[in-house]
């Protein structure tokens, strides 16, 4: 009973060394596309071999080539560097830095495309400056295409406008950083196939992009934290996007993400803050912030999502200038809205 219990674990192991090296073979082995099926076939191969040795009663031998051919492999693994400097897609071609000169928030690189398809657009990055001292709102919006749990989360801050004049906003998003001739995977995003990226966009560019050109769904919530705390997640995210410029890092579907990377900085100002599998399901993160106090109060989850649905909205407001505006009004924590917009 025993050996037979053992003997599957081996065999499981086995199997799931070989599928996991074939994957990571599949998406990083630096070849051709025909020497890249090359060596995973001669990867599931060996697995192959080692699998069917065990069938026929070899135990030792099995472990032992399996072990060797991983520890090969892992040694070639973590060898993998990120890059800083390659061909990149032309929304991710620059990442948001940015340094502070007393009240004064200077942003370099904020992207604010006019989006014409998925995949067209006509680019434009700016440098920006912003007054911390105006530093008036921070808002979730959650943008989902239909896959249960699964959802990118923007973040942004709104700054009040001095007396007549408008203010405005600005989105962060944590984003696959691909290169020009690369489609997202996001089996790809287990497997060191992306770097990470950080981009800072006007909200006509970030939220229009995917509620009125990919056709997402987007639910706004409003953040109900104090001023400070709202300072400390921008200039939180500053440091984290002027660390990433120098020294790049791989994106990871599950543990460097969208949802990851924000409650890591969250969770330096808000102790206490604890893990949840809602942090790993993108689409779940409403409810996990609804649970800890950080949504407007006085409302269900489910009533938020209702009234903070702004894709209609957006699509309304699509060549507005006023276009923030206009998609927060009704939305929980706006009812008096008459301040900052674009």
């Amino acid at each position: 009973m025993i050996i037979a219990f053992m003997d599957g674990l081996l065999r499981l192991a086995l199997l799931l060394s070989t599928a996991w090296g074939a994957l990571a073979l599949a998406h990083r082995l630096p070849l051709s596309t025909a020497g890249r099926r090359l060596g995973v076939a001669g990867w599931v191969a060996a697995g192959g071999f080692w699998l069917w040795l065990h069938w026929l009663g070899a135990r030792a031998a099995p472990l032992a080539g399996m072990a060797v051919q991983m520890a090969a492999l892992l040694a070639w693994w973590r060898g993998l560097r990120p890059s800083k400097d390659l061909d990149w897609a032309e929304d991710v071609a620059h990442l948001a830095t940015g340094e502070v000169e007393g009240n004064r928030l200077t942003l370099h690189h904020v992207r604010h495309f006019t989006w014409l398809t998925r995949d067209e657009a006509v680019s434009a990055w700016e440098t920006r400056h912003y007054d911390l001292d105006r530093l008036s709102s921070v808002d979730l919006f959650i943008s989902s295409w239909g896959r249960p749990g699964i959802a990118h989360v923007l973040i942004s801050f709104g700054f009040q406008g001095e007396q007549g004049d408008d203010g405005e906003f600005v989105a962060f998003s944590v984003e696959v950083r691909r290169e020009r001739h690369e489609r997202f995977s996001e089996i790809g995003g287990f497997f060191k196939q992306y770097e990470l990226a950080i981009i800072a966009a006007d909200e006509r560019d970030a939220v229009r992009l995917r509620s009125n050109v990919r056709g997402e769904r987007v639910i706004l919530y409003r953040v109900t934290l104090s001023p400070e705390d709202r300072r400390e997640l921008l200039l939180a995210l500053v440091k984290v996007a002027n660390r990433l410029d120098h020294e790049p890092r791989f994106y990871h579907t599950i543990t460097a993400n969208c949802t990851t990377l924000v409650f890591a900085m969250m969770r330096r100002i808000i102790e206490g803050l604890p893990m949840d599998h809602r942090l790993l399901l993108t689409g779940l993160l409403p409810g996990y912030v609804h649970d800890h106090g950080g949504l407007v109060e006085g409302y269900s989850l489910a009533e938020l999502r209702q009234l903070g649905d702004i894709t209609e909205r957006a699509r309304r407001a699509h060549e507005a200038t006023d276009f923030s505006r206009r998609i927060r009004q009704g939305v929980p924590g706006w009812e008096s809205f008459a301040g900052p917009h674009e």
